[in-house]
């Protein structure tokens, strides 16, 4: 894949149109005015016809999971998936590209426009649903992912904590203490998108057995709102991605049934289960930033070309000095190469595969990089303009910041390619 088909294009056209119809008006309001993103994305998913096709994908995917229980020998309690598919709410089964691509271009869409909303539709269907996904029961992918890839519901993935930051599993406080049948659950999440308005929560933390907590098992659970001992605090001001709503979630002595463990068993955390778990939806969440800031930088460069154009500095449009002209150059340079990203990204999709966690790492911090870079070099070819809040490449480089930090820092993703050279 080398371009967008012509079906592709009809696609993002109608997406595009949609955006600066019945988002752009309202860009002040979720920049400035605290309007949560989730009535609008649903308007989105009912215009494009999504929440009939998420319905039908699910309906798919309970049907194969069904008939893997009744054909495996020994199967027990309805439980399914596996290490192979964790992370991968498809399985990692061939998709059709056309498929694959409709759910990147609103993506790219989005971001042009307001990033954070790609976040928080991202870390609801996305990592949260995902974990239920490849970790749940059957059971339990009937009771909350449906709603959650649906957008009836709102989701949140909660594993950062107040003093963990990159250290996410060696730092973890939050605890699960068995007590009978059921678990106790006790810690704080900060961080945390979708965390004021989540209607269900899946919420990582370790088994308490009285045991050293770096030798602790990971566990998941997922929670619902108003659950005793569950308080979610107000969003927290921040930055950037003003249009997806984080907050901190605070556990006093939350008191969970066995049918809340993903997995209704221990028994699928075992060793580094419940890390490994967690290690694929990273690695999910960092290939879906590279289409974020394909959409970032795509804006970027079209504001800046057109100001270049326009705006006159000593008798001439400052497009004429070679200098702004080096950093346009330098924005179409890394708006193809996300592009191509991108379009592997979709063919390796298709074709029923993978980035390795590596190459998910090293595709994010490019794309991350590439993202704050441009935003910034736009924001100097607008000059004083471009520090003003009512010039759109303000609020994309403020936006394009956190690219760099969540879903693992800069820092951490070098490491994680580093290592996976050094260990051939």
């Amino acid at each position: 894949m080398h371009e967008w088909s012509e079906e592709q294009q009809m696609v993002r056209t109608a997406v595009r149109d949609f955006v600066d119809r019945e988002i752009r008006p309202k860009r002040d309001d979720l920049e400035f005015g605290d309007l949560p993103p989730y009535d609008l994305l649903r308007k989105m998913f009912a215009t494009f016809g999504m929440t009939d096709m998420q319905r039908a994908s699910f309906e798919k995917r309970i049907a194969a999971d069904r008939a893997k229980v009744d054909g495996a020998a020994g199967a027990s309690n309805d439980q399914v998936g596996s290490s192979e598919d964790e992370g991968d709410d498809d399985g990692g089964s061939r998709r059709d590209a056309n498929a694959v691509a409709f759910q990147i271009i609103p993506i790219i869409e989005l971001c042009r426009v307001c990033p954070g909303m790609v976040t928080a539709m991202g870390v609801s269907m996305g990592l949260t649903a995902a974990s239920i996904m490849s970790k749940g029961t059957i059971a339990q992918k009937e009771r909350w992912a449906l709603d959650l890839l649906t957008f009836d519901k709102v989701g949140a993935w909660a594993i950062t904590e107040p003093g963990s930051g990159s250290d996410a599993f060696g730092s973890m406080l939050s605890t699960a203490r068995r007590d009978g049948d059921e678990y106790v659950l006790n810690g704080s999440k900060t961080f945390i998108t979708n965390g004021p308005y989540a209607d269900t929560i899946v919420f990582i933390c370790k088994l308490d057995e009285g045991n050293p907590p770096a030798e602790r098992t990971v566990l998941q659970f997922v929670l619902d709102a108003g659950m005793a001992g569950l308080e979610q605090s107000k969003p927290l001001r921040k930055m950037g991605m003003h249009s997806s709503p984080t907050g901190e979630l605070f556990l006093s002595d939350v008191r969970v049934g066995r049918d809340r463990l993903l997995g209704e068993s221990e028994d699928v955390y075992t060793g580094a289960g419940g890390r490994n778990a967690s290690k694929a939806t990273f690695g999910m969440e960092r290939t879906g930033v590279v289409a974020m800031a394909l959409g970032i930088v795509e804006r970027c460069l079209e504001l800046s070309v057109a100001y270049a154009r326009d705006r006159v500095q000593f008798g001439q449009p400052i497009g004429q000095f070679q200098l702004i002209q080096l950093k346009l150059a330098k924005m179409e340079v890394a708006r193809m190469n996300l592009q191509n990203q991108v379009f592997r990204n979709i063919e390796m999709a298709a074709a029923g595969t993978q980035p390795s966690f590596a190459e998910a790492s090293a595709g994010k911090l490019y794309a991350a990089q590439a993202a704050m870079e441009v935003a910034l070099e736009a924001v100097q070819v607008f000059g004083g303009n471009g520090y003003m809040a009512e010039f759109e490449v303000e609020q994309l480089a403020r936006d394009a910041k956190v690219l760099q930090i969540y879903a693992g820092t800069d820092e951490i993703q070098v490491s994680a390619v580093a290592r996976a050279l050094l260990a051939g």
